[in-house]
């Protein structure tokens, strides 16, 4: 009896560390760093015939949501690592599609692909717009989450062949910043003219929070703006960003 009261609190107290480290996303990153390319291009029907091992970090996610004793960091990267993993997850359910919009909520009050409530994450069940707004815009109050979160779709910006992790996450989510604005295809800058990205427009308040968009968008832009430059918007292509 001595000895089982210390052994019973050593056992609740690794229980108890075990529940509150944050989780590690390295199954994750292997599975993106062998079907994403450089570009941001996924291979679909790879996830899909690895279903596994997929399955295996989803469930992972799943049972293990963000704790009170996790950093803001770590926490932002989980909630980055579930809008891509399941939005992966979505297209290669259905795949192949042409688009993310091709899959079909099959509901009639359901507006669109990212209302469909499949995403349990502990005792919770979301949708892809719960996880953007009401938790990564909402929550974080972090601009650059627009460059992180992929939509599956050829203008949203590219998909990094590797996961987000607390200990990285501000020079990836730097680099992803940097790297959509260089990206041509996805936005023209010039100092005095600049055609930019609907992501820009659709969530311009988040970009001005601490200045103006052009403010902005000099932060990671190779390019110098002007302040006056004229700014238009491209039109987005939903097309699959699929290998």
């Amino acid at each position: 009896m001595k000895f089982f009261i210390p052994f019973f609190w050593l056992l609740f107290s690794l229980s108890s560390f075990a529940q509150s480290k944050a989780i590690s996303h390295d199954l994750f990153d292997a599975l993106l760093r062998k079907y994403v390319n450089s570009q941001g291009n996924v291979d679909y029907a790879g996830f899909k015939k690895d279903s596994f091992r997929f399955n295996q970090y989803l469930d992972l996610i799943a049972k293990n949501p963000p704790t009170d004793s996790w950093t803001k960091e770590e926490k932002l990267a989980y909630w980055i690592n579930v809008y891509n993993a399941y939005t992966i997850s979505l297209v290669a359910k259905h795949y192949p599609v042409k688009s993310i919009k091709d899959i079909r909520p099959g509901i009639s009050f359901i507006n669109s692909v990212w209302d469909i409530r499949f995403i349990k994450i502990g005792k919770e069940t979301y949708d892809l717009n719960n996880i953007e707004h009401s938790i990564l815009r909402k929550k974080f109050d972090e601009p650059r989450i627009h460059f992180a979160i992929n939509c599956a779709s050829y203008s949203c910006p590219r998909l990094r062949n590797e996961a987000y992790t607390g200990e990285k996450l501000n020079i990836q989510l730097t680099a992803a910043a940097e790297s959509f604005l260089a990206d041509k295809t996805k936005n023209e800058i010039a100092p005095d003219k600049i055609a930019l990205s609907k992501i820009f427009d659709w969530f311009g308040g988040d970009f001005k929070k601490k200045g103006s968009l052009i403010d902005f968008l000099n932060l990671y832009s190779k390019v110098k703006i002007n302040s006056k430059a004229k700014i238009s918007y491209m039109e987005y292509n939903w097309t699959l960003n699929g290998i």
